[in-house]
């Protein structure tokens, strides 16, 4: 027989022992908890993996401070301290820009279109002729060791290896150095043995009574004249179009060089 007591006291037991579900019911907050923390890291991760995949290009208004760099596989673009952007592969420059001895330079990608190098003091040092494509970008290659800028829409406007579809005013075509067509197909290439040649594919179209001259390269001058010199400067032919500063040189989508005006006159043509 059960006593009142000894009844009393076993509901006491089980009054006692309900906090232990309780307990357990408490784990599926934990869950959302470490859940939200999973969630969270690889969000970080992901962030973390967009951020690297982004080292190799650099995107409208951003910047290369000195001693800062771009890395795609063997490839890397260096502001060096001493004021030059440098393209590597490995440890062999492949491209440099005309802006050493000027400490604390730096690299832009303008919101415009243009990669301007600026000096200490702000002042514009070096530029490419992309302005007028808002959302350029510079991208270094997988492959190839061609440095390129593309237009917001993926269409090449400048490279290390070729200017597209024209020489701006006061701009230098080195040896091995090219202008190609918009449309691709032609190429002005100045060649390591002094002429400048004008190529549909491999045959060619013009090309400058320059050839004997290793070293030779092009100049659009900035007063007008296209002209070739030799390794110590001397001029050895030239397109007589001095007198119309700002002239520039296009190759054309029909095979033609043109010297143009800086009002888009033409003054003179390979054919």
């Amino acid at each position: 027989m059960i006593t009142k007591k000894a009844a009393m006291a076993a509901m006491a037991g089980a009054l006692l022992a309900a906090p232990v579900a309780v307990t357990v019911m408490a784990q599926p907050g934990a869950a959302a908890t470490n859940a939200a923390t999973n969630a969270a890291t690889n969000a970080a991760t992901n962030a973390a993996t967009v951020q690297a995949a982004a080292k190799d290009r650099l995107l409208p208004g951003q910047w290369l401070l000195p001693g800062q760099s771009l890395t795609s596989g063997r490839f890397r673009l260096v502001q060096q301290v001493q004021g030059n952007l440098v393209f590597y592969e490995g440890t062999k420059a492949l491209w440099t820009s005309p802006t050493s001895g000027n400490p604390g330079a730096r690299t832009t990608m303008q919101k415009e279109g243009n990669l301007v190098i600026y000096g200490a003091g702000n002042k514009p040092l070096w530029s490419t002729p992309t302005a007028g494509n808002p959302g350029a970008y510079l991208l270094l290659p997988k492959e190839s060791g061609n440095l390129v800028i593309y237009s917001k829409d993926n269409k090449p406007l400048w490279s290390s290896k070729a200017y597209i579809g024209k020489l701006p005013s006061g701009h230098v075509l080195r040896p091995g150095e090219t202008v190609q067509s918009s449309n691709g197909r032609y190429k002005l290439i100045q060649q390591d043995e002094g002429n400048a040649v004008l190529y549909d594919g491999q045959r060619p179209l013009f090309t400058t009574p320059t050839a004997g001259h290793p070293g030779a390269r092009s100049i659009m001058q900035r007063e007008g004249n296209w002209v070739v010199v030799d390794k110590n400067d001397k001029a050895l032919w030239t397109t007589k179009t001095a007198g119309n500063p700002g002239a520039w040189l296009a190759v054309s989508n029909d095979g033609r060089i043109i010297i143009y005006s800086k009002d888009n006159k033409p003054l003179w043509t390979s054919r």
